[in-house]
């Protein structure tokens, strides 16, 4: 893009930190918690992916939408993320899948971002201090951008997942493509589908698409669907999903999966479901400095080590998990904070991190297996 054509952008921080760089998607102005994500490929993942809405995503690879846009790998049904934020952007995009440029798909969905400014110092920033809020504006200046940053409520007590969760009832049944397969060895052969209930605090498509290639038949509901209509649908597990926010605010969320526990049903977690289940469970959760969100996490326990996709800010006090009840199964091997629950006599397991990943890694898709056989174990008893 000729540098006539570009239209200048700000970046301000909570903390009155100022950067100028240029414009790519929406103009105009937004605000959210200003994040930082390692991943070197992924980026329609990332900004498709309910876990980032209400935030403004750093991406820390130089460059940003070589490959453009393509309709397989979205995980919702439009961007959610607040805006984004690059060094470098690609205007003229090369890939044979490719059907639009990323600022044009941006600017559609009405997402800012901006660009030009030293992604490397600001990624620095955020690890040091911590993640704050933050604005991007093509019409205010710095005090007024200011003023609606410091305006702006914090990540900790909000409840983002009533926003991004489904308003209504619906059954998935794509599968993983036959080429993106990897882990075909494993093919549930059943005369009848285990029914698996998945509850939407803002789930990815590529989880629903996991849980239908191991031959699950899934049913999606909203996150307030009372526990009386979920058992209704008689399910052979309940799948709790990843989804914004603070953990700790949705309530309902709690409520229900409390009850869900009584059913002694096999029940998976994913990220916010993993934190629901030890609310549940009577744990309790903290705000992360500046949070996990990367391709190259390494989680694991006792000699084994998975390398993990993440993307959350908060995580469990594993001081304040009950005793004898459950146990810590994976540690997140950077900071030592818990990765995975797994309960002590009945079948329910959780992870902070995304076995289901797309574009990658899948050294954690094993778990989906095992909630398979948990709920074939729990069926046939």
């Amino acid at each position: 893009m000729p540098l006539s054509d570009t239209i200048p952008a700000l970046l301000v921080l909570a903390d009155g930190t100022t950067y100028r760089g240029w414009s790519f998607g929406a103009t105009g102005t937004k605000i959210g918690e200003v994040v930082f994500n390692t991943g070197m490929t992924g980026y329609q993942e990332v900004l498709t992916d309910p876990s980032y809405c209400g935030q403004i995503v750093i991406f820390t690879y130089p460059e940003l939408g070589n490959t453009g846009i393509n309709m397989e790998d979205e995980e919702s049904d439009r961007p959610l993320c607040a805006g984004a934020i690059a060094r470098n952007i690609c205007h003229r995009p090369s890939n044979w899948r490719s059907t639009q440029s990323l600022p044009d798909y941006l600017t559609h969905h009405q997402i800012p971002g901006i660009y030009g400014i030293d992604t490397r110092a600001l990624t620095r920033k955020i690890r040091t201090v911590g993640a704050m809020n933050g604005g991007i504006s093509t019409s205010l200046d710095e005090v007024e951008l200011l003023e609606q940053v410091l305006a702006a409520p914090s990540m900790a007590g909000l409840n983002l997942a009533r926003q991004v969760t489904t308003p209504k009832v619906y059954e998935w049944t794509d599968k993983t493509i036959p080429a993106w397969e990897f882990n075909s060895e494993y093919v549930v052969n059943n005369t009848e589908p285990l029914t698996v209930v998945a509850l939407d605090f803002g789930i990815k498509r590529n989880i629903l698409r996991r849980l239908a290639s191991y031959g699950c038949r899934v049913i999606v509901v909203p996150l307030d669907t009372p526990v009386e209509e979920i058992l209704k649908y008689n399910p052979d597990g309940i799948f709790l999903s990843n989804g914004p926010g603070d953990p700790a605010a949705v309530t309902q969320g709690i409520t229900t999966a409390k009850a869900l526990l009584e059913s002694q049903k096999p029940i998976f977690g994913i990220c916010m479901g993993h934190q629901i289940i030890g609310h549940a469970l009577g744990a309790e959760t903290y705000k992360l400095k500046f949070g996990h969100r990367g391709l190259n996490q390494p989680a694991g326990l006792q000699q084994k080590i998975e390398i993990t996709s993440q993307n959350h800010s908060f995580a469990i006090d594993p001081d304040s998990l009950p005793a004898g009840v459950v146990e810590v199964s994976h540690l997140n091997l950077n900071d030592g904070t818990v990765a995975g629950l797994r309960h002590q006599s009945l079948p329910i397991f959780s992870v902070q991190y995304h076995p289901e990943a797309s574009p990658g890694p899948h050294d954690g898709d094993y778990l989906f297996q095992e909630f398979v056989q948990a709920m074939q174990k729990s069926k046939f008893i």
